[in-house]
């Protein structure tokens, strides 16, 4: 994975104890899209494979998680403790991550763009 010195720049800018937080959450993305390019998008850390897979982002009560609305919809019961929206959820900052549900969630929408992009392409080969 290409990592860029600009989310470490992000994550510099929060207080120590959510610094850790996303050092966690950074690390467990990138245990599962090691392949994924790392960038800044919409002004957040952004993990890309065939398109956005997840964004985070932290703020002062809670870490946002970005997976699509189709990561929060596919894990609406794992979710259901946490405050979400369509293509969000907030992981209260005084809490441990839940680092193993978020895993999942990254592996699905990868494995999502990927079916996607694998689609597109067969429709390209198919139409020549």
């Amino acid at each position: 994975m290409k990592t860029t010195s600009k989310i470490d720049l992000y994550i510099s800018g929060f207080p120590k104890k959510t610094q850790v937080l996303l050092k966690q959450l950074r690390k467990s993305i990138q245990e599962v899209l090691p392949e994924a390019e790392e960038v800044i998008s919409y002004g957040i850390p952004t993990y890309k494979l065939h398109g956005n897979v997840v964004h985070f982002a932290a703020y002062s009560n809670h870490i946002g998680f970005y997976p699509a609305p189709s990561g929060i919809n596919a894990f609406k019961n794992e979710l259901s403790t946490y405050k979400s929206a369509k293509g969000s959820v907030q992981f209260p900052i005084d809490q441990p991550l839940p680092l193993a549900l978020i895993k999942t969630i990254t592996a699905f929408r990868a494995d999502e763009n990927t079916k996607k992009a694998l689609l597109k392409q067969n429709l390209r080969t198919s139409k020549n």
